[in-house]
């Protein structure tokens, strides 16, 4: 019992982390699938939601900051994805690859501008910032609830793609574009979709995350960005259930290692165990074979 109550804080931990790198991976994985494009921005505008609920949580209730949280965040993917990637839809790869870091480092510089360069205190949001006891253990209700909320969105995320028109048309533009163009969809529509729908998972992320980790910082989005990419990868880039599951499973393991006192290196595990992914199985755990080579 005593194993049991000195570990489960981390076990409980970890999966809450995995709900919230799922969260932002699902954003990585849905644009890759249909543009082919890894969304570098992905994290910035998940620090971005951070700082907007910083500060209008100062001059309103939270009952109305969040929701405005969610729709403004929703609005800077929508602008991101038509200013900096909708005019090179028809440029080299390489071209969308280095617009992204650039909108990486804009967002950044823009933080960075608002902020001074000094850590934000994120606000507490009720109930789920509400401490609780579960087998004697002492943890936020929000590690409770992140597991549980993620699971839910993934199931009707799922639903939308399997079985509305807008998700047939992103499973068509996902797997062949230029065919899906030519059949009369409206790629531009899709597209737009599939950002609204990762920025607003990557919102409902940063409030889960950031109730926990309560400093916000310009480049605070870059090393859960990150994790969440690892996480898409080791899934199979392309696949949500494939996303999910990674990011559940590096989740655990990031704070298994914690629990034993190796901290230092949980970070580096990370890429480590991407490495080995990627030598064992190129395209992730539920990645398919690409016909094309890139």
């Amino acid at each position: 019992m005593d194993f049991v109550t000195r570990n489960l804080p981390y076990l409980m931990a970890g999966i809450s982390v995995g709900g919230q790198y799922a969260l932002i991976a699902i954003g990585y994985t849905m644009v890759y699938g249909i543009l082919r494009l890894i969304n570098f921005a992905h994290g910035d505008i998940f620090m971005a939601a951070g700082l907007i609920l910083v500060y209008s949580a100062t001059v309103m209730p939270m009952y109305i900051a969040i929701p405005l949280m969610i729709i403004l965040t929703v609005l800077i993917g929508f602008i991101v994805e038509r200013v900096a990637y909708k005019p090179l839809r028809s440029a080299p790869r390489m071209s969308i690859m280095i617009s992204a870091i650039g909108v990486s480092y804009l967002l950044q510089n823009l933080a960075l501008y608002v902020t001074g360069g000094l850590s934000q205190q994120y606000p507490a949001i009720p109930w789920i910032s509400d401490t609780v006891t579960i087998f004697g253990s002492t943890t936020k209700r929000v590690t409770v609830i992140t597991p549980v909320l993620t699971l839910v969105l993934v199931v009707l995320l799922v639903l939308l793609i399997k079985y509305t028109k807008i998700g047939m048309a992103m499973r068509a533009a996902s797997r062949d574009f230029e065919t899906s163009q030519l059949m009369g969809i409206k790629i531009n529509s899709v597209v737009s979709m599939t950002f609204i729908i990762g920025t607003f998972l990557a919102a409902i992320g940063s409030a889960l995350f950031f109730t926990n980790y309560t400093g916000v910082t310009p480049t605070v989005g870059a090393m859960p960005g990150l994790k969440a990419f690892v996480a898409a990868v080791f899934g199979g880039i392309g696949s949500i259930p494939g996303a999910v599951i990674g990011a559940f499973i590096i989740g655990i393991c990031e704070n298994i290692i914690k629990g034993v006192g190796l901290t230092t290196f949980s970070d580096a595990f990370t890429f480590a165990l991407l490495i080995i992914i990627l030598i064992i199985k190129p395209t992730g755990l539920f990645g398919e074979k690409e016909a094309d080579k890139v």
